[in-house]
């Protein structure tokens, strides 16, 4: 008796491993629609937007500080905050949050006339 059930058991086991991979694989599936892949297309976009910054650019920080890029460098950027004009910070490329070109400006003057 005891033959037979270690016999089922060892069946029922055996069935079991293709049900758990097939469970790993849609995890893994989820994981990387859900998880990575949007992750990815924003790391993207944010790279585009801090390759793109220039000179005059007003830009948002992630403290919530408004300022103009004053310089530029490799990985740091000097930027001007407030009317003060002695109030100039150089901050990391990734801490700006978001970027308003400064040309973007002067087309919306010339529709108004």
């Amino acid at each position: 008796m005891s033959i037979l059930l270690t016999a089922s058991e060892s069946a029922s086991a055996g069935s079991m491993i293709p049900l758990i991979l097939m469970y790993v694989v849609v995890f893994g599936v989820f994981f990387y629609f859900v998880l990575y892949r949007p992750q990815k297309k924003e790391q993207k976009k944010t790279s585009a937007m801090l390759s793109t910054l220039e000179i005059g650019d007003c830009v948002l920080t992630t403290s919530g500080f408004y300022g103009i890029i004053i310089d530029i460098t490799d990985d740091t950027v000097i930027v001007e905050f407030g009317n003060n004009k002695n109030c100039r910070i150089p901050m990391q490329k990734s801490a700006i949050v978001q970027v308003e070109k400064a040309d973007a400006e002067a087309p919306a003057d010339t529709k108004k006339k």
